[in-house]
């Protein structure tokens, strides 16, 4: 090659290396904002539970209360509701046309979780400082489209807050959640259109929300994704996850041997029931509670009865019953545990995934890009080239995902006993994890690269460490790793990699407590 073309060539390697290391470390020291929406299902309140003990990851811009086929308030005027085919008119039943469906009278469930929040908001913040404050989070609740399934033909209280926080100039992503329907996420979108599609900045504010909006769904609980979002916004950049860990009903029925103790009533009651007002509150199985009174879906309070028993008092036994105090479930926590500071950055678009999953694009379709003139053109609306397409990668194809449940359940238990400890000293705290080198390097083919890092144990315990490549399918090339253990270590790229790839090396630090808590640092290492 040129000497002088050469030179050129290391001198834009060196900018485009800069440029990349301070977009990420900018990135990396801006917490994710965050919206909630959530129905008062059994799972939504104790994904709740555990998602405000993570606010401090976060910047919370909203919580609101959602609607879904499963959950509804009606209109308070008598007007009688159903969507044919629904779990109301199965099973031999016949509840609907109804006024409210499985909806408590003046509802509250996030405002609860919220005071409880407050009666502990003293400890939390002697084991960390960035909780936010009760009142903060009291004023950003609010009540979304929750009168009927599917229904958003009007501005809510909080689809307006959705509204003017999508158009807020504060940069980064805003990740907004469904625990439920997406109806009031829907009204916040159709609003944004009905002010802007006749007028001169619509297409700057369509491509706005395209680089800005992610939507987390817990599935399209009201249809409206299918009805709405995706044939008029399909550019949006919308996730979900699988492979990883299951925080849903039943977890204990398919958990394998290592996970089954985070699940057993033993375990639930020493490290959450018994863990002051968030234990209270915290649903588990047998535990007498029903979110709402006379609800024949929700016999998981009831104890003492075989699943007959249940079925001949009139419930639907959709799972079997499981021993009192055991695991009910938290579903919903995949939308927001993959956007937790846990150093795996798993919330960026070229994640290969975290504590909430691998992220796939669940619209199983490509689409024509909305900022081309040319409408033969395609845009593939998976994640990025780094997910390697995995919606459409068989599951054979995949490398097996990483076991993170036993690291995510135990740090779970730690932040729960934060709550009921007013002295630092008597609690555990993850290690935190500095490297020394930057988390994003541009590499060549057959390139060595070295890393290192620096631990601070907050509790002054020793610690373990290990570098492991997380790998997204079983055909992606192997680094090698000189030392898996310790702070440093050299990493060589094969020679046969392709420019444009991405691959990703973790350094995992646990804690040398019997009940070890676990912090990463993910490493990207792109190939130029």
């Amino acid at each position: 090659m040129n000497p002088f073309r050469q030179a050129i060539n290391v001198f834009l390697f060196s900018l485009m290396f800069v440029f990349i290391s301070v977009a990420v470390q900018a990135q990396s020291s801006v917490k994710p904002r965050i919206i909630i929406t959530a129905d008062p299902e059994l799972d939504d309140n104790n994904s709740l539970i555990r998602f405000l003990l993570y606010s401090t990851d976060v910047k919370i811009e909203g919580l609101i209360y959602a609607s879904s086929q499963f959950h509804w308030k009606g209109d308070g005027k008598g007007t009688k509701f159903m969507v044919p085919g629904r779990e109301y008119t199965r099973y031999g039943l016949n509840l609907c046309p109804c006024e409210s469906y499985r909806w408590r009278k003046d509802e509250r469930f996030i405002h609860d979780a919220v005071e409880a929040y407050e009666s502990v908001y003293s400890n939390l913040k002697r084991h960390h400082p960035d909780y936010p404050s009760p009142a903060y989070l009291k004023s950003v609740i609010r009540y979304g489209n929750i009168e009927f399934e599917g229904d958003f033909t009007k501005d809510t209280e909080g689809s307006n807050l959705i509204k003017k926080t999508i158009l807020d100039d504060v940069p980064g992503p805003l990740f907004i959640t469904a625990w439920g329907g997406l109806s009031t996420v829907s009204r916040a979108l159709k609003s944004i259109e009905d002010q802007y599609r006749d007028t001169g900045d619509w297409e700057k504010i369509r491509k706005k929300i395209y680089n800005k909006v992610v939507l987390l769904p817990s599935g399209d609980q009201d249809g409206t994704n299918a009805l709405y979002i995706q044939p008029n916004w399909p550019g949006l950049d919308t996730r979900q996850y699988r492979n990883g860990p299951n925080y849903g009903y039943g977890a204990q029925l398919v958990a394998n041997t290592n996970n089954k103790k985070y699940l057993t009533a033993e375990w639930m009651t020493g490290y959450v029931l018994s863990k002051g007002p968030f234990g209270e509150r915290y649903r588990v199985w047998g535990d007498g509670k029903q979110m709402v009174e006379g609800d024949r879906f929700d016999y998981f309070g009831m104890d003492g009865f075989t699943d007959a028993e249940l079925k001949a008092k009139g419930y639907i036994v959709w799972m079997p019953v499981q021993p009192k105090g055991s695991w009910l479930g938290e579903g919903d926590n995949p939308t927001f545990m993959n956007v937790l500071g846990n150093g795996l950055f798993a919330w960026e678009k070229d994640s290969p995934g975290g504590w909430g999953g691998r992220p796939f694009n669940p619209n199983p379709r490509n689409y024509v890009d909305p900022f081309s003139n040319d409408t033969s053109k395609v845009k593939d609306l998976v994640i990025s080239a780094a997910t390697l397409n995995n919606r459409n990668q068989p599951d054979a194809d995949l490398e097996v995902f990483p076991d993170f449940f036993a690291a995510a359940q135990k740090d779970f238990a730690a932040r729960m006993n934060w709550t009921v400890k007013s002295n630092f000293k008597l609690a555990n705290h993850a290690p935190v994890i500095t490297l020394n080198t930057p988390r994003v390097i541009m590499v060549r083919a057959g390139q060595e690269v070295r890393l290192s890092a620096t631990v601070k144990e907050p509790d002054g315990d020793g610690y373990t460490s290990k570098w492991w490549q997380f790998k997204t399918i079983k055909s992606m090339s192997q680094l090698e790793i000189s030392e898996t253990t310790g702070l440093t270590t050299t990493v060589k790229i094969s020679p046969l990699v392709q420019s444009g790839q991405t691959y990703f090396l973790v350094l995992e630090v646990s804690d040398s407590k019997a009940e070890f808590l676990t912090s990463y640092q993910l490493v990207k290492l792109i190939i130029q």
